[in-house]
């Protein structure tokens, strides 16, 4: 798959032993990390979708702890080589990845199945309660080529 430009995904490890699992979800020494702004967790039930929105100034790192993500990011920047471009990832505990979205680029989730979704992201901004830097249209704004339906059957 042809990645978003700015896209970066990182693969995760699961660490087992007769305990139960670690899984290291991002790491300043990783090429995908950028700077360290905040922690949190977001949520989405089944037949949700959060979308979409994008950033002026932060870079976010998305990765699902627990339930499975769809992930869709569109890029619409006028002056990048992709623009146009739609990207898919189905993100959870059988498929660990962090996926670092950059600046400008539209993105939402919906969690795929009967449970809840759970995103931790690490944003390299602190969030501002006063202004946020966040800008939203509809889930289904016509100006994005993507459909958020989940398969049945």
């Amino acid at each position: 798959m042809e990645y978003i430009s700015g896209v970066k995904v990182e693969k995760l490890r699961l660490m087992l032993d007769d305990r139960g699992w670690l899984m290291e979800m991002l790491r300043s020494d990783w090429e995908i990390f950028e700077k360290f702004g905040q922690a949190y967790v977001t949520t989405c039930y089944p037949g949700v979708v959060k979308a979409w929105h994008y950033h002026k100034g932060q870079t976010d790192h998305f990765t699902c702890v627990h339930g499975v993500a769809k992930l869709a990011l569109y890029d619409a920047r006028e002056d990048s080589p992709t623009k146009g471009l739609v990207n898919e990832f189905y993100i959870g505990t059988l498929n660990p990845l962090i996926v670092k979205i950059p600046r400008l680029v539209y993105h939402g989730f919906t969690a795929v199945g009967t449970e809840m979704a759970m995103i931790v992201n690490f944003p390299t901004e602190l969030y501002n309660y006063e202004k946020p830097d966040e800008y939203r249209i509809p889930y289904d704004d016509p100006s994005i080529p993507y459909k958020w339906e989940v398969k049945m059957g």
